[in-house]
Formats: structure tokens, sequence, C-alpha cells
């Protein structure tokens, strides 16, 4: 049988975030995919932060799933229920493809992360969080995490006159398994920018007011202090995104929640369904883990249905971070960087560009209607 005879397969994508995209725009030219996403674009969430500060991104983060696929289709809708590879959409739609690929990803607060599905009222809502923060005085950050540590620096960097705090009821900045030494960078580029940390400080509640909303902000950690702000931001609070699994699926879900995976990012106990991104618990929840899965995934995929090439297994990346403190600073934890990255090394990787050019280019297709 001829390359041009043989039958393409079915794959449908459930997610269209930074590993279901990249899958789905992989396996384009060689199977008939289905790309299924309540949204109509993409958001480059890892630049939400640089859309806050400085709106001229914020049309620039919001990529149209028209574009994506040259050969594939694209579903605006939600997947309501999975059991195997039978898909039920909330618009009342199904699918069986041959290859199921599960790629819903994780919720956040916004606006690191957005719940609209119209990229047109997500944008609206980034300029007025815009306009809440730029007449904001004070800036009360709750998380230390990578995305709290990412916003101080933003803040400082496009407003520098501004009060910003960052509480955590954690004893340092930066949970997880990094060196101190990145630590220790972070946090005295934060001490220069002029952010304050308030670490080892639990809080008795959150603030009564929604995030990224002005208003007088008043709270007390459990040693009596008071806090105060004139704005907050939610820096903590990954949901995951598995509520439509049903079944042998549902069952597959670890403890915390992650779909539980084999080394080729097979579901277990599942022939033909993959999970990968934020919902695997192959790795990290980190864009660019996600990508990696996708292009196993896609690769793995495309020599069962050419033939050609070798099936390969997943390998965690290992400790790999890079933290932005602006478009100038920050620090991270890279494979090919000996010791700590500096400064001078994320802004270039990532800080003054936040990758923004390296995705949009994915989305390349003649816009489709």
């Amino acid at each position: 049988m001829t390359e041009t005879s043989r039958p393409r397969p079915s794959v449908a994508v459930i997610g269209g975030g930074y590993a279901g995209f990249k899958v789905a725009k992989a396996l384009d030219d060689v199977a008939d995919v289905t790309l299924v996403d309540p949204s109509d674009a993409f958001l480059h969430n890892v630049a939400a932060w640089r859309a806050l500060v400085e709106p001229e991104w914020v049309e620039r983060i919001f990529l149209p799933y028209s574009r994506l696929l040259h050969h594939g289709r694209f579903v605006r809708d939600r997947a309501a229920a999975v059991e195997g590879r039978q898909v039920t959409l909330a618009g009342g739609g199904r699918l069986e493809p041959d290859y199921l690929i599960l790629a819903t990803g994780s919720s956040y607060p916004f606006p690191a992360k957005s719940d609209e599905t119209e990229s047109a009222t997500a944008q609206a809502k980034f300029r007025d969080a815009h306009q809440e923060l730029r007449g904001a005085q004070r800036v009360l950050l709750v998380g230390a995490g990578p995305s709290g540590l990412e916003l101080a620096g933003e803040i400082k960097s496009s407003f520098p006159e501004k009060q910003v705090t960052l509480v955590d009821s954690g004893p340092d900045i930066l949970p997880g398994r990094f060196d101190q030494a990145l630590r220790d960078e972070l946090r005295a580029q934060l001490d220069k920018l002029g952010v304050e940390l308030k670490l080892g400080s639990r809080l008795n509640a959150l603030p009564d007011i929604a995030p990224a909303t002005a208003g007088p902000v008043s709270i007390t950690t459990v040693d009596g202090e008071e806090l105060t702000a004139d704005v907050w931001y939610r820096c903590f609070g990954v949901g995951l995104q598995t509520d439509y699994l049903h079944g042998a699926l549902a069952e597959a879900r670890n403890e915390q929640g992650y779909v539980r995976v084999d080394d080729q990012l097979r579901v277990t106990g599942q022939d033909r369904v993959f999970a990968i991104g934020d919902i695997s618990d192959a790795d990290a929840n980190m864009a660019g883990m996600a990508t990696r899965q996708a292009e196993l995934v896609a690769a793995n995929l495309r020599t069962l249905i050419t033939g050609e090439g070798e099936i390969t297994t997943y390998e965690q990346a290992g400790v790999m971070i890079a933290v932005p403190l602006g478009p100038e600073g920050g620090a991270g934890q890279l494979p090919w960087i000996e010791g700590i990255a500096g400064a001078e090394a994320i802004s270039g990787i990532k800080g003054r560009a936040m990758l923004v050019e390296m995705y949009s280019s994915q989305f390349d297709a003649p816009e489709r209607v």
C-alpha cells in the first residue's frame, strides 16, 4: 500500500493548551486530527503577567485555533464525558477516534490564566485588570512559588514606585527540588527591586475582595499581624481538569488527581488513550514539560502510523525552571547551564520576549471559518 493510499487514522485531542495544540499540530499531516477546546483561542499564559503590566501584549498572547491546523479540524466544545475512547461533547456530539489524547491541563486564578472562552472578553478583562493595578499603590501577592515571584518582578519592573508585599506560609520562596542557591539569587534580586517578603506567615483567611480587583484589602496572619493593600493577587491554586473522566479513566487517577501513565504516556490500562501535560503524572506542571510530552506522543504515533522510526519512552527532564523577574531580571536552573542561570541568561531565554514568537509561529494555517 502506498503512502498516499494508506488510510489516515483518526486522532482526537481533548484540550488545546501547551500539550494539546502541540500534539495536534505535529500529527496534522499524517492523521485526521480533531482538536477539541471550549475557547476560540490558545492563551499563551507564560506571558500573562507581562500582559497584565503591559497591555500592549494582550492581543499577542491570544492565538486563534482556527489558524492552527492545515488539514485537521478544530471543534469548539467541551468534553462532558470520556470513557475509554468514547468522547461525549457538551454540545451533544460524539467522537470515538483510533487514538485519543487527553490534554485538558489545569486551571489557575486569573490573570495567570483565564476561564473566559471568548478571546475578546478575556482580552477586555486583562485590560480592566491592568487599570485596577495601575491605580493601586500597595499590592499584596499571596503565594511565593514561581507565579508569585514572576508577578512581583513584573510589577516592580513596570511600576517601581508601587509597594509590593509577597506573603507565604512557607519558610522560604520557591518550594520544590531546587538548589538553595537559586532561592538566594532570586531573593537578592527581589530585595534589590524593593519587594517585601513575609515568609512563614500563615493567613487566617484570604481577602474578602476578589483577586485582581481594586478595593481596600485587609488580612491578618495567625500571629496577629495585619496586612493592607489596594489590590491583591492569588498566586497559588492549581486545579486539574479531569472531572469529565469516567470508568477506568477516572480510576486511573492517583491520590492527587493526576492521571497515571506508563513510560509512553499511555493512560494506565489503556492501549490507545494518552494523557499529557498538567493532568499527567509523568512530570512537573510546566509548559516546557507539556511540550516534551506532546513531542514524544506525536513522534510515537507517527511511527505507528507510518511504520517509520522507533517507539521511544519518556524520561523526566529533571530539575528545570526559569523564573524571570521582569524583562531584565530573574534566575533559573537549566540542564545546559552549570550552576544557577543568572539574570542575563534568563532574560535572553525568556524574560524579554516571553517566548511569544516561538508559540505564535505554530499558528500559521490559513484562517478558516
